[in-house]
């Protein structure tokens, strides 16, 4: 028998409270009794997003609501910025361009984080780009981007600031009021803490504006019946009822535990996973802002990062992930985020200590752990 350990990037842990509630009978999702379960969901995300906006919940992957979020508020020939600097930066432009947008690119090189000032002086030389496209948690690569500061640049403009937070919310402090951010994406398999299969999608006043005047066609993701049904409890599609009442129970967690004791969990177990790698005399791939929602380590030399990956979940039963497109085989990636705790990532490094001696990488077996250990005693 081997006991499996799942430290993806998503989808990630789902704790015995959600699984619980999930397991519930069903109930009819326009029966009266779903009505105070989608207002407690509406309540709760309203609460992680730290906004006062309507957050829209979608029966989709987070991707979903990236495609939302592209074709509720733009019309085909809009000019458009995208951050990219990983996979899911590419995700955004190809979005875009499947709407018809005129995409422009600030393209960072992997490992790196955008620059406010990139963003400032690409919305000073084109003031007709409608919307801003970013990654707060750029998973490719493991790295944060700095939100607080990008939106700081969008909000003096008439364009609308639009961010992937689905591997961000509940791993970095998102918030979306104060630092005026117009458009917030969020995944439930992420730090939300549930199964792949709802999107949040939270919209400010003026990208509700944009809303009202936008041409793209829609039908599915169409966010102003979403908004229209919410208000009466409902969604404009069958509800995913079990995974809502699932997202309340996981909530309730969250809050139980409390925001900001929830982001220090997160922060303290990123840098003790980083830690642990470095006293291992691996590098870590992103070059600054690391993100807290997972780690990506570089392979050492000689060492195939898809082999290291794979026999994590081989043979020791931890699944974590390789490297993608022009990183496949350079890196391997880490996840603390989520239903994680201590003892997650001290699985996570001590796996790692033992494949890398099975693949022939000379490693002091212990050396890793103990550095983490010394950052998750404190």
């Amino acid at each position: 028998m081997q006991k499996k350990y799942l430290l993806a990037p998503g989808p990630t842990p789902v704790p015995p409270e959600a699984l619980l509630a999930m397991a519930m009978p069903i109930i009819h999702h326009r029966a009266p009794d779903f009505l105070p379960v989608l207002e407690s969901a509406k309540k709760g995300l309203q609460w992680l997003y730290q906004t006062k906006n309507d957050v829209l919940i979608l029966c989709s992957t987070g991707t979903g609501g990236m495609d939302g979020a592209v074709s509720n508020f733009l019309s085909p020939g809009d000019d458009v910025l995208v951050i990219n600097g990983g996979k899911f930066g590419e995700r955004w432009t190809k979005i875009c361009q499947a709407y018809g947008m005129k995409v422009e690119e600030i393209l960072v090189e992997w490992g790196y984080s955008v620059k406010a000032e990139q963003v400032e002086a690409s919305l000073k030389k084109n003031p007709k780009i409608k919307a801003v496209f970013v990654q707060a948690n750029e998973t490719s690569t493991g790295v944060y981007h700095d939100i607080k500061s990008i939106a700081a640049v969008v909000k003096k403009t008439d364009a609308l600031f639009v961010v992937d937070a689905i591997s961000a919310l509940v791993a970095h402090d998102i918030r979306t009021d104060e630092w005026g951010i117009d458009v917030v994406i969020g995944g439930s398999q992420k730090g939300v803490m549930l199964p792949p299969g709802l999107a949040f999608v939270s919209v400010s006043d003026k990208a509700w504006k944009m809303a009202d005047v936008a041409k793209t066609p829609k039908f599915y993701f169409n966010f102003k019946k979403e908004r229209e049904n919410l208000s009466k409890n409902q969604t404009t599609w069958t509800s995913p009822v079990t995974l809502i009442i699932g997202l309340n129970a996981a909530i309730k967690m969250l809050q139980d535990e409390g925001l900001e004791n929830v982001l220090k969990r997160h922060d303290k177990l990123a840098r003790a996973t980083r830690a642990g790698a470095l006293a291992l005399g691996l590098k870590l791939f992103p070059k600054e802002s690391p993100s807290n929602a997972l780690t990506a380590i570089e392979a050492p030399a000689g060492v195939d990062g898809q082999a290291i990956y794979k026999d994590l979940r081989v043979k020791y039963g931890i699944t974590g992930a390789g490297g993608q497109d022009k990183l496949k085989g350079k890196i391997f990636r880490i996840a603390h985020l989520g239903y994680a705790d201590t003892f997650d990532v001290i699985t996570a490094i001590a796996g790692i200590e033992m494949v890398l001696k099975g693949l022939g990488h000379p490693v002091k077996l212990g050396t890793g752990v103990g550095a983490a250990q010394e950052i998750l005693m404190k």
